[in-house]
């Protein structure tokens, strides 16, 4: 495919390394947190906002004090008037733009980025349907995703743009992180967007997957396909 070689990563970087890069600039999670997190994720699922007091249920074990705590520290952590969980890494319940669909259970929420749209399936344990477009054509680009992989991936020669953190994920997140990472129906449209956006590269779908799944076995694995408040 024209060009393909320039837009890869390089070979002296490994998709591992990308992973790790990645998980460096997230926070710190003991096995607590990753059970906190999981509920998280998995209760936005629902397409509702998300109360406090119903992830220290989900966990089981964990103080509201405790839950409380972690979502106003950590970044990527956003609360409605109510103090109802409404965004949190990489997943949200109302849209955003660009806009990242996620349909699973009959239920819709968004993600922040391409990225996020191959992890979360993992996390919340659903088949994910995918619906995006590509910020240069507009044209649909849609897929399926659980948490062992990408497929029906339309069109087929999809891609997502990627870029490694220099730094910790601080709470501009979305704006310096997430705006970067996008999927594109084509090389021709990728090639045109990385062309003018500094640190980036395009990355098949199936290898931006696996960059999500090492990030998500790495960061917490206990979020990887476990069930919230198992211990």
């Amino acid at each position: 495919m024209k060009r393909r070689e320039e837009t890869e990563i390089p070979k002296d970087v490994s998709l591992d390394d990308v992973a790790e890069a990645i998980k460096a600039a997230m926070p710190v999670l003991d096995e607590t947190d990753q059970h906190i997190a999981t509920a998280v994720h998995r209760l936005m699922s629902s397409g509702a906002p998300v109360e406090p007091a119903a992830i220290a249920k989900a966990v089981g074990g964990v103080s509201l004090e405790r839950v409380n705590e972690r979502l106003n520290r950590w970044p990527g952590v956003f609360r409605d008037d109510m103090g109802r969980v409404v965004g949190f890494w990489g997943h949200a319940i109302h849209k955003l733009e660009p806009e990242y669909r996620l349909v699973a259970a009959g239920n819709t929420t968004y993600a922040w980025c391409a990225l996020d749209t191959l992890f979360i399936p993992g996390i919340i344990g659903n088949e994910v349907r995918v619906e995006a477009s590509d910020p240069v054509s507009g044209e649909p680009v849609a897929l399926v995703v659980d948490r062992d992989g990408a497929r029906d991936v339309t069109p087929a020669g999809a891609l997502v743009s990627m870029v490694i953190p220099d730094g910790p994920f601080g709470y501009d997140v979305i704006e310096s992180f997430c705006h970067r990472v996008l999927f594109f129906a084509s090389h021709k449209t990728g090639d045109r967007w990385i062309a003018a956006h500094e640190g980036t590269t395009l990355l098949p779908v199936d290898q931006a997957f696996e960059v999500g799944r090492v990030l998500t076995e790495r960061v917490a694995p206990n979020m990887f396909g476990t069930k919230s408040g198992s211990r």
